[in-house]
């Protein structure tokens, strides 16, 4: 229960087992999980997944025992969500997320990172770009009229030669 807010702060009550005022800054106000995961975008599976990976650390709990989180932990399941759209696995981002915060780092770094990740992109779109161009290839072939005994597509997957 909120008692009094003011632009940079807020008292708070907290009504568990040691009834207690709480002051705290706006930025430090804690947040629940669902109040998290609406925020972050993402659901609350996904948030307790992201604890268990180590990816988050374990939040604090609330003197009723709730699950609370502070405001950059936000910040850092955008940045989770973020780097996977852009092709990053879980395991790569977990060591983002340690260059971002480990001392003695540089951008270089991160941009060593970044060019893996863009190498590892530019080499799956050249085996799609040969998916595609194989399967174009046994799609024009198909007469597509008969019996699926003699389609030539359906043949040519089961050929000794791959497509």
């Amino acid at each position: 229960m909120v008692l009094r807010q003011t632009e940079n702060e807020v008292l708070t009550l907290d009504l568990g087992p040691r009834c207690r005022v709480i002051k705290m800054k706006l930025a430090d106000k804690a947040i629940t999980v669902g109040s998290l995961a609406k925020r972050a975008g993402v659901s609350i599976d996904t948030i307790r997944y992201y604890e268990r990976r180590g990816l988050l650390a374990k939040p604090a709990r609330s003197l009723a025992g709730y699950r609370t989180y502070g405001g950059s932990t936000v910040q850092r399941l955008r940045f989770i969500r973020n780097a996977q759209a852009l092709g990053f696995t879980l395991s790569e981002i977990e060591q983002l997320l340690t260059l971002h915060t480990a001392q003695g780092t540089t951008c270089d770094h991160v941009r060593y990172r970044a060019q893996l990740k863009l190498a590892d992109i530019e080499r799956k779109i050249r085996s799609l770009d040969a998916m595609k161009k194989a399967l174009q290839q046994l799609v024009s072939a198909c007469k597509a009229d008969g019996p699926t005994t003699e389609c030539s597509f359906l043949g040519s997957l089961s050929a000794e030669e791959s497509p």
